[in-house]
C-alpha cells in the first residue's frame, strides 16, 4: 500500500522574492560548466515524467527541495513536448533550483545535484552513467517516452532508479513504474486530487506499485529521507550471516504465511533481503525487528510486501528470441503430432499480468490459422497474485504495450479503447485461455500438457525447491512435451529429465528414458494426484518421503475412513481442489474425455442436475444447501445419496468474499431402479420446472470444457 499524505494548500509557483534568494544559472552556462567525468561512487538516479499540467508541478516540486544543502542525487525530467516548439523548461526549473539545469545533449554524463531536461522530438535512455537520444521510433500521438525512459533506467540502475510520476493524461510511465520496481526501485505519484490531469498519475497508482502518493511539494522531504536510509545506512545482510538475523527472517516468513497463505522460506534469501529492506528504507526502520513489530502491527504492510516479493513485471513477448524459437520450432511440431480434432494444452506459470500468457496463445492462433484445420487450444496461465490474476482476466493493457507488439499483431488481436489509452485484448484469443490464482509451489499441476512456459520463476527460489518443480514439471508434461525456461534459467539437476533443445532460448524437451527417479521427488512436494490432476487424500500405508505411521496417526486414519463420508472440496465454479472418500461411486469423467477435474462434469446420472443447481444456490446466497433422496446411478444399479453443500470461509484460497465448497455425499440406502420412465425426484432444494432456466443455470455453471467455467467470474471484469 503507498504512503500517503496530505497535500500542500496550493501548486501555484512560489514568489519571485523567494525564487530570487536562490542563485540562477543560465541554461547556456550550465551546459558550459557541465563536468566531463563520471562521479567515482554511485547515487540514486531519479527520473520525473509529467504531461499536461506538469509544468505547475515541476514547480512545487523543485522549490520543496533543500535550500541549503545537495540531494545527493540528479533528476531527469521527461516530458511530453511539441517537437516543433524550443522547450522553456531549462529556463523555468532553473529559477526554483539551486541545482544545475541542463538540456540533454547526445551522451551527456549524469552528475549528483543536477537536473535535466528531454529536448523536444527525441526518446532517451539511460546506459552507463549517461544520457543517449534517440530519434522516435513512434509517430507522434503514440509516442511514451517516459515508459522509454523509466524502463531504460530501470535495466542500468535497479535498485538506485527512482520513479516519479507527476499530471497528465493517459498511461504513460505505467509499464516504466512495474520496470522500476521489478529491479528494486522505488516510486512516487502525484496524488490524483492534486493534479490538473490525473490520467497519469492515477494509471500507476492503479498498478499497486506506488511506494509513496504525494503532492508535489512534500515528494522532496520523503525523497531525501527514503534515500538516506536506503543508500547511506548499512544494508540486511544478504546472506543472513547472524543467527539474530535468521530468527528475525523466520518470524516474517511466518507472518507473510499466516496473511497470505504461502510460504516464502525457501525461497533465495538474497532476493528476500534487498526486498525485506528496500520496504524498511519506505519507512524509514532502522532494525528488522523493529519492521517484524511493524508487520505485526500493520496488516497491510503485510501485503505490501507479499506483493514486493512477487517480482510481477511482463511484457508482451518478453525475450523475442525465445519466442521465434517457439513459433518456428516448437508450435509446428506440437500441431503435427495431433490428429485434427485433437486438444493442444500449454500452461504458463507465474503469469502475472497475463502478457506472457497472451503473446504464447497468439503464436498458438497464428499456426491455427495457417493449418486451416480445427484443434481446440487451451491455455492455463496461474499467479499466486490475485491482483494479477485480476488484471490478466480483463485483458486491458496500457497504450505503451504498442512498443512490444508489431503493428499487425497490435491490429489483429487488440481493440483500441475509447479515448486510446488502453488496448483490449480480442476475445478469439481471451477465449483460448483460462486464469486462476494457484501457488506451482504447493498446489496441483496441470496435467497431459504439451508446453510449459515457466519464465523468471526459478532464478527466485532456492536449489531444492528448483528441483522439486522441475520434477513436477516432467510429471505434467505428455510424452515429448516442452518446457521453455527464463533465460537466466536451467533445469539444473533435472537433466536427466529434460533434453535441451535450445540453449540460448532455454528451450527443454521431456526425456522419456529414466527411470522412475522423478516420482520420488513429485512424491516429496505433492500427494500423489490422479489422472485429472485432482490431489486425493494419502491412503493409510507409509506415507511418501517419510517413515512408517505412528499407531496414533494409524489409528486415526483408519477410524476416518470408517466414519467419514464421501466429499470434494470445489471453488465456485465447480472445479475440484480436493477429492475424500470413494468418489468412483458418483463422479466419472465422460467417456473419451481426459483430464477432466469439474465436478458437474464427472457427476453421475442423477446427480448432475440436483447438484448444479445446489451449487448455484450455495455461491449464489453463501449458505449451505442440503438435498436428500437423490438416486445416483452407478454400475446400472441406483444408490440413494443426500446431498450437502458447505461454504468453507478460512483455510488456504479461501475468504468470505470467494469461498470454496464442500460438497458432501452420504450414502443412505441401496434402492432398486425406478420402474417405467419415472424421472428421479429430490427434496431440499425448490425445483426449477422451466426448462429454459434449467439450461441456463447449466450453461452457466456447466465447463464448457476443461476449466472453462471460470469465465463466468472472468465476463464479470
Amino acid at each position: 500500500m503507498a504512503i500517503k499524505k496530505k497535500d500542500s494548500p496550493s501548486l501555484a509557483a512560489p514568489a519571485t522574492t523567494k525564487a530570487s534568494k536562490k542563485p540562477r544559472i543560465s541554461a547556456k552556462t550550465a551546459t558550459r560548466e557541465k563536468p566531463a567525468l563520471k562521479p567515482s561512487s554511485p547515487f540514486p538516479i531519479v527520473g520525473i515524467g509529467a504531461s499536461a499540467g506538469g509544468l505547475a508541478a515541476f514547480e512545487a516540486f523543485f522549490s520543496g527541495m533543500p535550500a541549503n544543502s545537495d540531494p545527493g542525487m540528479a533528476f531527469i525530467l521527461v516530458q511530453h513536448l511539441a517537437p516543433d516548439h524550443k522547450s522553456l523548461l531549462t529556463d523555468l526549473i532553473q529559477r526554483y533550483t539551486r541545482m544545475q539545469v541542463f538540456e540533454v545533449e547526445d551522451g551527456m554524463a549524469v552528475q549528483p545535484n543536477c537536473a535535466y531536461i528531454i529536448p523536444p522530438a527525441r526518446d532517451m535512455a539511460f546506459l552507463n552513467g549517461t544520457l543517449q537520444l534517440l530519434e522516435p521510433s513512434a509517430p507522434r500521438g503514440q509516442r511514451l517516452p517516459i515508459d522509454f525512459f523509466f524502463r531504460s533506467l530501470a535495466q542500468d540502475q535497479h535498485e538506485r532508479a527512482i520513479c516519479i510520476v507527476l499530471s497528465g493524461t493517459g498511461s504513460d510511465g505505467t509499464v516504466g513504474v512495474q520496470a522500476i520496481k521489478a529491479e528494486g526501485g522505488m516510486v512516487m505519484a502525484q496524488t490524483p486530487d492534486t493534479t490538473e490531469f490525473d490520467g497519469m498519475p492515477s494509471s500507476a497508482i492503479g498498478t499497486g506499485l506506488v511506494d509513496y502518493e504525494l503532492s508535489p511539494a512534500d515528494m522532496p522531504a520523503q525523497l531525501m529521507a527514503y534515500v538516506d536510509h536506503a543508500f547511506r545506512k548499512p544494508p540486511l545482510p544478504a546472506d543472513a550471516a547472524t543467527h539474530q538475523t535468521e530468527n528475525a527472517l523466520k518470524k516474517i516468513f511466518i507472518l507473510l504465511r499466516a496473511h497470505t497463505g504461502h510460504d516464502f522460506s525457501q525461497y533465495k534469501l538474497n532476493t528476500t533481503n534487498r526486498r525485506i529492506a528496500r520496504r524498511m528504507a519506505v519507512h524509514q526502520i532502522e532494525t528488522i525487528e523493529g519492521y517484524i513489530k511493524h508487520l505485526q502491527q500493520t496488516p497491510t504492510e503485510i501485503e505490501s510486501l507479499f506483493r514486493e516479493l512477487l517480482i510481477g513485471v511482463t511484457r508482451f513477448f518478453r525475450d523475442p528470441e525465445a519466442f521465434k524459437v517457439l513459433e518456428e520450432q516448437v508450435i509446428p511440431r506440437i500441431f503435427a503430432e495431433k490428429p485434427a480434432g485433437a486438444v493442444i494444452r500449454a500452461w504458463s506459470t507465474g503469469c502475472s499480468t497475463g502478457e506472457e500468457a497472451y503473446s504464447l496463445a497468439i503464436l498458438l492462433k497464428e499456426h491455427l490459422e495457417i493449418l486451416k484445420k480445427n484443434y481446440k487450444v487451451q491455455v492455463f496461465a496461474t499467479d499466486i497474485d490475485n491482483r494479477a490474476i485480476s488484471t490478466a482476466r480483463a485483458g486491458l493493457y496500457p497504450a505503451s504495450i504498442a512498443e512490444d507488439l508489431t503493428q499487425e499483431r497490435l491490429d489483429r488481436f487488440f481493440t483500441t479503447e475509447p479515448g486510446g489509452g488502453a488496448y483490449r485484448i480480442h476475445k478469439s484469443i481471451r477465449d483460448m485461455l483460462i486464469f486462476s490464482e494457484q501457488d506451482v509451489i504447493k498446489d496441483p499441476p496441470f496435467s497431459k500438457l504439451d508446453l510449459i512456459s515457466c519464465r523468471n520463476l526459478l532464478i527466485y527460489i532456492g536449489s531444492d525447491l528448483q528441483k522439486k518443480l522441475i520434477s513436477l514439471f516432467h510429471y505434467a508434461l505428455n510424452p515429448n512435451g516442452f518446457l521453455l525456461l527464463g533465460t537466466s534459467e536451467t533445469v539444473g539437476q533435472g537433466s536427466e529429465l529434460f533434453v535441451s533443445l535450445n540453449r540460448k532460448a532455454k528451450l527443454y524437451q521431456r526425456k522419456e528414458d529414466f527411470h522412475g527417479a522423478q516420482h520420488t521427488a513429485l512424491g516429496q512436494l505433492l500427494p500423489p494426484l490422479n489422472q485429472t490432476g485432482v490431489r486425493y487424500q494419502q491412503t493409510i500405508g507409509q506415507a511418501v518421503g517419510t517413515g512408517k505411521l505412528s499407531l496414533r496417526e494409524l489409528t486415526e486414519q483408519t477410524l476416518l475412513q470408517q466414519v467419514a463420508p464421501t466429499g470434494a472440496l470445489v471453488n465456485s465454479q465447480g472445479d475440484v481442489l480436493y477429492l475424500h472418500g470413494r468418489t468412483g461411486m458418483y463422479l466419472e469423467p465422460p467417456p473419451g474425455l481426459t483430464g477432466i477435474n469439474n465436478i458437474l462434469q464427472m457427476a453421475r446420472e442423477g446427480l448432475r442436475q440436483d447438484l448444479t443447481m445446489a451449487l448455484h444456490k450455495a455461491v449464489r446466497q453463501k449458505e449451505i444447501v442440503h438435498c436428500t433422496g437423490l438416486r445416483v446411478k452407478t454400475n446400472g444399479d441406483y444408490t440413494q445419496v443426500n446431498l450437502t453443500i458447505r461454504p468453507v470461509l478460512t483455510g488456504p484460497g479461501a475468504t468470505t468474499e470467494d469461498p470454496l465448497y464442500l460438497i458432501i455425499l452420504e450414502e443412505v440406502a441401496p434402492l432398486k431402479p425406478p420402474d417405467g420412465d419415472n424421472s428421479p425426484t429430490s427434496d431440499g432444494v425448490d425445483r426449477l420446472t422451466s426448462t429454459v432456466h434449467i439450461a441456463s443455470l447449466r450453461q452457466e455453471l456447466l465447463a464448457k470444457d476443461e476449466y472453462l467455467q471460470t469465465a463466468n467470474e472472468e465476463l464479470k471484469s
